[in-house]
């Protein structure tokens, strides 16, 4: 199992995020959702966390939280938005306005 499959995401509705604990560490994709879409806005990822695979893994989280809501994504944070560059099986979650925007 690697690392990031081993990191505990879950989401935290009251502060609109998905967060992970990590070594005494706080790392959180934040977003608000509205008219049938979820909004990723910001991704914290602590220094000392980086590298191993902890935002891909608040990303996943957020995604299969979205798909089991029947929401559409507007990534607004950058590396949500560089995320999908790198990963096209997930495209069928964005927004269609961000798909065209994208070119998809």
């Amino acid at each position: 199992m690697t690392e990031a499959a081993a990191i505990a995401v879950v989401d935290n509705p009251a502060a609109q995020r998905f967060e992970a604990s990590v070594e005494g560490h706080l790392a959180f994709a934040a977003y608000r959702i509205a008219g049938g879409s979820i909004f990723f806005t910001h991704t914290e990822v602590p220094e000392a966390l980086g590298g191993r695979g902890i935002g891909s893994a608040l990303i996943r989280a957020g995604l299969a939280a979205a798909r089991e809501q029947g929401l559409s994504v507007v990534p607004l944070c950058p590396f949500f938005a560089a995320w999908f560059g790198k990963h096209p099986e997930a495209r069928d979650l964005l927004h269609p306005s961000y798909k065209a925007a994208m070119g998809v």
